[in-house]
Formats: C-alpha cells, sequence, structure tokens
C-alpha cells in the first residue's frame, strides 16, 4: 500500500471534520487539502505520521505543540496561524466520528513508530512552587544560554517589558526609560539599601547602583544569570555596591531595605503563594519603604492560568494573576497600594522588538539552543505579543508603601 492511498481515509476524515478550512494542510506524501474560503491563509505542513502520533497521544494543544516543536509540524506564517486560532474552531466531532478520524489516522502509519516527547518539554514534578519544582521550573527558562538571551535582548540584558510611550525609539532606550521610572517610582536615594527580587542578569542593580548611588541586594534563582550579573557587576565596578545572590525568595530573613523591586518576578510566584510572597517582602521592607510590583496580569475572568504548551514548553508552573489578586495581596501583607499604571501597547512593542533580534540572529541562536527550543522561541514571542494585543493580558507597575 503506497502513501498516497495509505492518507486518502486519512484526507477524507479530515475534510469531513473540517469543512470550512481558511487554510491549507499538506501531508508528507504530497497530497494537500486546500483552503475552502478561496483566501488562502497559512499552510499547515505535515512532515511525517509521527506528527499524527503525537496528536494521538496528547489530542489537542499539548499534542499539536509537540508536533511543531519536534519539527513534524511546519507552518509558513506563525502570525497568520495565531490570528486564526482566534477565531477558529473545529466542530466538534461525536464519538464515532473521533473513532474514524483515529483509526485514519493509524491506516496512514500515526502508530507506526509511537514518538517520544520532545527533549524541550519539561514535565513538572513535586508539589507545585516548592522549593525544588521552583528550582527546576526557572533554571528550565533561564538557564538555556546567556549568549542566547543576549542575542534576544539586545545590550541591555533586560527581560520585562520597555517603556516606548514616554518617547523612547529603540529598545535599548526604552529599556533605560523603563529601569529610570522604576527607580523615580522608589525614590531612590545615595545610599539606600535597595533589595532587587527576580534580578535577572543585573541591568536594574547596575542602573540603581551607577545612576543613584544606592546599595543594591539581587536575587534569583538562576545560577547562569547570578553568573553573568556577577561578571557584569564587576566589570562595572560595582562590587562594593551590588551584591547579586543565588537565592529562593523565601531566603529572605531579618535584613531589612529602603525600597524593593520586583520586576518580572510575581508570574512564577502563583496563586497559591502570592500572599506568602507579598508578607515576605513586607517583613524585610524597612517602615516609610517602597514596594514596586511590575509584572504580567491576566484581564479576563475565567480562563485558565496557563495552557498546556507554556506549562511543558516555555514557562513551567508561570501563572500571571489578575491584578486585582496582587493588590489584595500587598493590601493584606501591611501595605498601602498608592499608585497603578498598565503598559499593554507598551509590552506589544517590547516583544516585537526581541522576536526580530532572533529572527536577525536565528543561525546563531539555533547553534546556541538547539533547533527545538528555536521553535519553541520563535512561536512563544509571537503567541505573547498577540496576547497582548488582543487584550488577553497586560502589564502593570504597582507602586505601594510600608507605614511608618
Amino acid at each position: 500500500m503506497n502513501d498516497v492511498y495509505a492518507t486518502a481515509a486519512l484526507r477524507e476524515g479530515l475534510a469531513r471534520a473540517m469543512p470550512e478550512r481558511p487554510f491549507a494542510l499538506e501531508l508528507w506524501d504530497g497530497t494537500a487539502l486546500p483552503p475552502t474560503d478561496g483566501l488562502g491563509g497559512p499552510t499547515f505542513r505535515v512532515r511525517s505520521p509521527r506528527a499524527l502520533g503525537h496528536v494521538l497521544r496528547a489530542p489537542g494543544q499539548l499534542g499539536l505543540g509537540r508536533a511543531y516543536v519536534s519539527g513534524e509540524i511546519e507552518v509558513d506564517d506563525i502570525d497568520a496561524v495565531l490570528e486564526l486560532l482566534d477565531g477558529y474552531a473545529v466542530p466538534p466531532l461525536d464519538a464515532r466520528g473521533k473513532a474514524r478520524l483515529a483509526a485514519a489516522a493509524v491506516r496512514a502509519g500515526a502508530l507506526r513508530s509511537l514518538p517520544r516527547p520532545p527533549a524541550a518539554e519539561l514535565r513538572p514534578r513535586g508539589r507545585r512552587h516548592s522549593r525544588e519544582r521552583d528550582r527546576r521550573a526557572v533554571a528550565h527558562h533561564y538557564d538555556v544560554s546567556n549568549e542566547f538571551f543576549a542575542l534576544m535582548l539586545g545590550e541591555s540584558m533586560t527581560y520585562s517589558c520597555a517603556i516606548f510611550s514616554r518617547g523612547a525609539t529603540t529598545l535599548e532606550e526604552a529599556q533605560r526609560a523603563k529601569l529610570d521610572l522604576v527607580a523615580a517610582k522608589l525614590g531612590l536615594r545615595a545610599d539606600q539599601r535597595v533589595l532587587d527580587v527576580g534580578c535577572g542578569w543585573g541591568s536594574f542593580a547596575l542602573h540603581a547602583a551607577r545612576e543613584y548611588g544606592v546599595h543594591v541586594t539581587g536575587i534569583t534563582l538562576s545560577a547562569r544569570q547570578a553568573a553573568l550579573a556577577r561578571d557584569r557587576v564587576q566589570a562595572a565596578g560595582l562590587s562594593d555596591r551590588i551584591d547579586i545572590r543565588l537565592a529562593d525568595y523565601r531566603d529572605l530573613a531579618v535584613e531589612q531595605y529602603d525600597a524593593i523591586a520586583s520586576i518580572g518576578m510575581v508570574e512564577h510566584v502563583g496563586s497559591a503563594n502570592i500572599d506568602a510572597y507579598t508578607r515576605r517582602l513586607a517583613a524585610v521592607l524597612a517602615p516609610g519603604g517602597r514596594l514596586l510590583n511590575h509584572g504580567i496580569a491576566r484581564l479576563r475572568h475565567g480562563d485558565p492560568e496557563a495552557g498546556p504548551f507554556s506549562e511543558r514548553f516555555v514557562f513551567p508552573d508561570a501563572a500571571p494573576l489578575h491584578v486585582s489578586r496582587v493588590l489584595a495581596a500587598i493590601e493584606l501583607a501591611g501595605l498601602e497600594p498608592t499608585h497603578l499604571e498598565g503598559f499593554r501597547r507598551d509590552y506589544v512593542q517590547t516583544l516585537r522588538e526581541w522576536a526580530r533580534n532572533l529572527d536577525e540572529h536565528s543561525e546563531r541562536a539555533e547553534r546556541l539552543i538547539g533547533p527545538e527550543r528555536m521553535r519553541v522561541w520563535r512561536l512563544y514571542l509571537r503567541a505573547a505579543r498577540r496576547g497582548f494585543e488582543v487584550g488577553f493580558t497586560s502589564i502593570f507597575q504597582v507602586l505601594a508603601h510600608k507605614p511608618r
């Protein structure tokens, strides 16, 4: 039985399951299902029966994600696919229809060689948001390659929303504007003690120490981030003002700080730990001190915290909360919120710049992290941007202070 014949039943089943198709579907044997709307649209290329095996093993987003990450499914235009998925859904199939389609996939070779999940997938183990599980999740996302992040983020090595809406015209200018805005909201003054929670590669710590003369303690769970941050601090001649620690926020104890910056950290805390997180920060914030929380938030209620693709391939256990939940946690910790500001459109532009950087350095980036991870990142940056464009997510800075 040749492949063309083997895929005939599959094509017939797919055509029956998707009578309206604003996209083209090409199979590994050269056969295809054209779009039905006469307008074209994106093209999905199924490169081998193993793609079907992924979908049969994990129907839905996870199976499709595995097929894409492993290279068994390719698309010609990621942005067009994301736009399509916002408004298109396969009509529901009854049990008999599902069985027929699965049988056709098996005849086409779906289970001839059962595919393994891609190496880029992390399957979280242990109690959610335990210390060890958080450490593994952070390492999965951040301990990829410092050079890779440099290619994507640019000179600033700042992995959080840049501020373009106040006159910046380049990514570097916009990241400096963000760092200055955080410092201004915190009211930084010379010789203050500042805590930078989730300090990344040290960009805010370097900026605050150099421009405002403060003493900064930065903490991160990423060993590679900490190593590069320390190198950058030493190269800047600021070792006497900046201390970078490989530490969990739960390790914070008795030291007191005049100001705390939490930039891009709250997304990793989760709804179960947000109250404990803000209580811990409040405990080490000196009376009269200020806290600035800069983080992604969900705008829609009732949606899940994250989809299975993001959970396994991008940000394991990351859970953007609603800003109302963050405000409630801040208040429960005894802090007074004094200012709230959103930067949704700024993050759209930031993600566009990061994707452009990655595209411009795609060959080098793929050599650093491999083709699977590269596919994850190319999809993630565009899907995240789409989320901000359509109002699924936003990003907020919440300023609060501790009463004297």
